[in-house]
C-alpha cells in the first residue's frame, strides 16, 4: 500500500514541472494516509529529473522518517503541521510559481477578480503573516504552517473553500482532498496570480473584485451539493 503510495506522489510531484510551476528543486507534493497515520512527501534537493518513485520518502505526522533512505523534504514539518491541524485535506503542494511568488513578495492577496478565480477559490487568497525574526531563527518550517493556520482560523476562512495561501516573502502552498487535487489547485492559483496582475495593472483606479453574485454562481456551480458543472459520476 506504501508502494502505491509513494507513486502517486511521484506523479503528482512530476506534474509540478511538467506544468511549469517549478524551477530546478524548488517545489514539493504530499499526500497523507490517514489510516496509517503517514504520509508520502518529495525528498530535499533531489533534481526532478533523477527524481524516481522508490526515492519518495515516508514520515509520520510528527515529520520522522518511517521509510526511505533521503532525507523528506525541508518543508516537511509545515506539511506535518497542516495535516494535523486540518483533517479534512489528504494533499498539499508547496512551489516557487512565478507570478503568485511575486504577489508574496509583495505581501498582497490574490484578489478574486474573475469567473477563472471564482470556479476554484471562494474569495481572495489570503497572504499568511510574516514571521518574526524570531520564529524564523527557530523552528521556521514549523512555524510557517502555524503562520497558514493562523490566518484562516483568524479571518474564520474555510481552507476547503480557499484551498490555498501565500506565505509571506516566501511562495504558495495548495491543498486539496489528494496530491493531484492540490496539483491542480496549484496551476489554478498561478494563472489566476498572473490574470490578476495583468488587471490590477491594466485597471489601476478600481475595485478589480468579481460581484459577490457572480463568485457565488460560478463557486458553487462546481462546489457543494447542488453542482452542475461538469458530468455526473457514475
Amino acid at each position: 500500500m506504501l508502494e502505491e503510495l509513494k507513486q502517486t506522489v511521484y506523479e503528482a510531484n512530476m506534474a509540478l514541472p511538467a506544468n511549469n510551476l517549478v524551477t530546478l528543486t524548488w517545489g514539493n507534493v504530499s499526500q497523507i494516509d490517514r489510516d496509517k497515520g503517514v504520509f508520502a512527501i518529495k525528498p530535499s534537493g533531489v533534481d526532478y529529473n533523477a527524481l524516481k518513485p522508490e526515492d519518495i520518502v515516508i514520515v509520520d505526522l510528527d515529520g520522522h522518517v518511517v521509510e526511505g533512505n533521503l532525507n523528506p523534504s525541508s518543508d516537511t514539518p509545515t506539511h506535518a503541521f497542516l495535516y494535523r491541524h486540518w483533517p479534512d485535506i489528504g494533499g498539499i503542494v508547496h512551489t516557487h510559481s512565478k507570478w503568485a511568488v511575486a504577489f508574496a513578495q509583495a505581501g498582497m492577496a490574490v484578489p478574486a477578480a474573475g469567473t477563472t478565480h471564482a470556479d476554484t477559490f471562494y474569495g481572495d487568497v489570503p497572504v499568511a503573516d510574516k514571521l518574526t525574526k524570531e520564529e524564523v531563527e527557530g523552528a521556521y518550517e514549523l512555524n510557517t504552517g502555524k503562520s497558514i493556520a493562523r490566518v484562516f482560523d483568524r479571518d474564520h476562512i474555510d481552507p476547503m473553500a480557499i484551498p490555498g495561501v501565500l506565505t509571506n516573502d516566501h511562495g504558495p502552498f495548495t491543498w486539496g482532498e489528494n496530491a493531484m487535487a492540490a496539483v491542480h489547485n496549484a496551476i489554478v492559483l498561478d494563472v489566476v496570480s498572473e490574470m490578476a496582475y495583468h488587471t490590477m495593472t491594466l485597471d489601476t483606479a478600481t475595485d478589480v473584485h468579481v460581484p459577490q453574485y457572480l463568485l457565488d454562481k460560478h463557486y458553487f456551480r462546481k462546489h457543494g451539493k447542488n453542482a452542475y458543472y461538469g458530468q455526473v459520476q457514475s
